[in-house]
């Protein structure tokens, strides 16, 4: 799990949370904070109090000479029957909120806005019902939202500490969460499942736009290959679409090739054999990333092929042709 300096608050540090948890951002927040405080409370008192008389009796009937020990009582209806209804009221309660905060938060209500969530080594991936794609979670304040969730390798975790929202992401399967929130501005996210090397770079941000303009962003934000050169939108892809957890543009190792210098170079193959980085080998690693694997590397990319279009394709590649 990543450190707890970064949930304190959203990253505008406008509202801060409590010594114990962050904000309550979400109308779920209250349901998960009413069992977390619940559970602390009791589990503050019974430590208190067991510790307390356990010191007490430590005192009270440590061996001291001339006195001799007392006949142990073998039974008591009333003690036994006292520790264990009080502690089977206080799970029940437990269960009680904690269930309840549950199924809040998986039961969605029938105009939820959805976004489907990929998980990838190490990068989030967010797309929107028009096709859009984008490294963070933009929604409207005010607005139900339904995440639909899924994994192309290895398990993630969303977790929007501001929110009391979290839950895995596995390959092979959608996992389901929602929530909603009515306070504008900027929450961090976070990937809480261990998955690998970069695993605590894997974070992005929760963007809650106030009511009204979330529709015009999405947009502008959608239009952004008309307005944009070529090779300007290709280094917006790169960093949007995972690109930058492993190929480097300085040179510097990473999991992949560096992008620096590489269109136009010929890289040696796992075969022996060399190929020239021209537009169709881009084209085919990024659609059939297995057809030719570069010498020293692992086969890890997954395919881009209908994730990808052919003119974000052509922007990419006009973005490794700057790279010098």
């Amino acid at each position: 799990m990543n450190g707890m300096a970064g949930i304190q608050a959203p990253l505008d540090g406008s509202r801060g949370g409590t010594m114990w948890l962050p904000e309550q951002a979400s109308t779920v927040a209250p349901i998960v904070d009413m069992a977390f405080y619940f559970i602390l409370g009791v589990s503050i008192f019974f430590t208190v109090l067991i510790c307390g008389i356990t010191i007490l009796f430590l005192i009270k009937y440590r061996h001291r000479p001339g006195h001799e020990a007392e006949k142990t009582p073998s039974h008591s209806t009333a003690l036994e029957l006292t520790w264990s209804v009080i502690p089977a009221i206080l799970v029940v309660m437990m269960f009680f909120y904690g269930f309840r905060g549950y199924m809040s938060m998986h039961t969605p209500m029938a105009d939820a806005y959805e976004v489907l969530v990929t998980g990838q080594k190490w990068k989030w991936l967010f797309t929107y019902p028009n096709g859009y794609i984008d490294e963070n979670l933009h929604i409207e304040a005010g607005r139900n939202v339904r995440l639909v969730m899924s994994s192309e390798d290895v398990i993630h975790s969303v977790w929007v500490p501001a929110f009391r929202i979290k839950q895995d992401v596995v390959p092979g399967r959608y996992n389901k969460l929602w929530f909603r929130t009515e306070m504008p501005g900027e929450y961090v996210l976070f990937c809480t499942e261990y998955c690998g090397t970069s695993h605590s770079d894997m974070n992005a941000k929760v963007v809650v736009h106030p009511a009204g303009e979330f529709d015009a962003w999405l947009e502008e934000a959608s239009d952004f290959l008309s307005r944009m050169p070529p090779a300007e939108a290709g280094a917006l892809l790169y960093r949007q679409r995972g690109c930058t957890q492993c190929h480097s543009v300085d040179g510097g190792a990473g999991i992949g090739p560096t992008f620096l210098g590489l269109f136009g170079s010929r890289d040696q193959l796992t075969d022996g054999t060399r190929v020239l980085v021209d537009e169709d080998y881009v084209r085919e690693s990024i659609l059939y990333p297995q057809a030719k694997l570069v010498a020293g590397y692992d086969p890890v990319m997954p395919t881009y092929k209908g994730r990808l279009k052919d003119e974000e394709i052509t922007a990419i590649i006009e973005y490794l042709k700057t790279i010098r």
